[in-house]
């Protein structure tokens, strides 16, 4: 396997990016079915040095009064997939996290979830590049793919750093997997690249935060959680649409993201200490896809990970990994209702 990096080193855009928290608070039954596979998973994966790549954390999901529908449907779904979680009141969740405001438009009832995991996603990128290296794998970086060409019942791959042949290419170019596609002949899937925004502020004042849960609204609003003893993170949870590109924080972001914090929380924010943002890429439907291009024999798509990448990449890798190699649907997966039809792409032609 060869893989083509167009940037430096793997890890340069989203996920390296990436807060990477692993919670149910994100998309619907397939994502929320994908991550409850991967939490099995990386309870028992252990980093390049050996040391776990992820950590317990515990997660507050708020809701205002008018939100309290939404809260008992993620109740709900923290009780299929057996997680051990609270039902809070304001008061409780605040006793929680200690700088959040309390009351009916503020924070009116929250759960708080166990067994929620912090990743490490360098980690994660290093374990991998180390396993593709063991297995007589190359990583290639500087390796932007200017031309495609399919001969024969091979794949001529032509970059930057050179030409390569194969049976199958896998197109997980993240934002740029369209663009990659138009290069192979094949009908983009009209993914959307979308920018999202981050800030780091300071804690309390002689506060250590480390044991505060991370925090995120049922709905329009905000996430925060520690960084360390003394800062947080923070964001918006903005989805800006974009054209694939080396993404940068924009002040109205940034901006907007401080006025949720300050608004919902008793933090005094005097300075943003640091900002940035990424690209999480989304079909229309905002679902996974994986599979076959059509017309293209040995074309995958790998592509629309939105920003639930990390959480689920145990799981969905499997599901890649079988599609690309035509072996069966990973039985566990198939046990949590899900096929090879729910991440094809021909859904999006219906």
């Amino acid at each position: 396997m060869t893989v083509l990096e167009a940037e430096s080193a793997p890890g340069y855009h989203a996920s390296g990016r990436s807060v990477a928290f692993a919670h149910f608070g994100l998309g619907e039954r397939i994502v929320r079915s994908l991550t409850a596979a991967s939490l099995r998973e990386f309870e028992r994966t252990r980093g390049k040095s050996g040391d776990p790549i992820t950590r317990i954390h515990p997660a507050l999901h708020i809701a205002r009064k008018c939100e309290m529908g939404a809260l008992d449907d993620l109740a709900a779904v923290h009780e299929r997939f057996g997680c051990r979680f609270d039902r809070l009141t304001g008061e409780q969740a605040a006793q929680a996290f200690p700088a959040l405001s309390t009351g009916p438009d503020k924070v009116h009832a929250a759960i708080l979830d166990q067994g929620s995991l912090k990743l490490d996603t360098d980690a994660m990128l290093q374990r991998h590049i180390a396993e593709i290296v063991a297995s007589g794998g190359d990583i290639v970086a500087g390796a932007r793919v200017t031309a495609l060409e399919h001969s024969g019942d091979e794949w001529e791959v032509a970059s930057t750093r050179g030409a390569f042949r194969c049976l199958r290419v896998v197109n997980a170019a993240g934002a740029w997997v369209d663009e990659v596609a138009k290069l192979a002949g094949c009908t983009p899937i009209e993914i959307e690249p979308r920018r999202r925004t981050v800030i780091t502020l300071a804690g309390p004042p002689d506060t250590d935060v480390s044991r505060w849960p991370f925090v995120k609204t049922v709905g329009e609003g905000f996430y925060i959680l520690p960084e360390g003893s003394g800062r947080l993170l923070a964001s918006s949870m903005d989805q800006t649409p974009s054209a694939p590109c080396d993404a940068a924080a924009d002040e109205l972001d940034i901006a907007i993201a401080a006025d949720r914090i300050v608004n919902a929380t008793s933090l005094k924010i005097q300075r943003i200490e640091h900002s940035w943002a990424g690209l999480r890429s989304f079909a229309r439907d905002e679902l996974p896809l994986i599979g076959e291009a059509d017309g293209a024999p040995g074309f995958f798509w790998y592509a629309g990970q939105g920003g639930f990448g990390f959480q689920t990449s145990p799981a969905l890798s499997r599901v890649g990994e079988a599609a690309v190699l035509g072996l069966a649907f990973p039985a566990d997966l198939a046990e949590l209702d899900l096929a090879f039809s729910d991440f094809a792409p021909e859904r999006l032609a219906a």
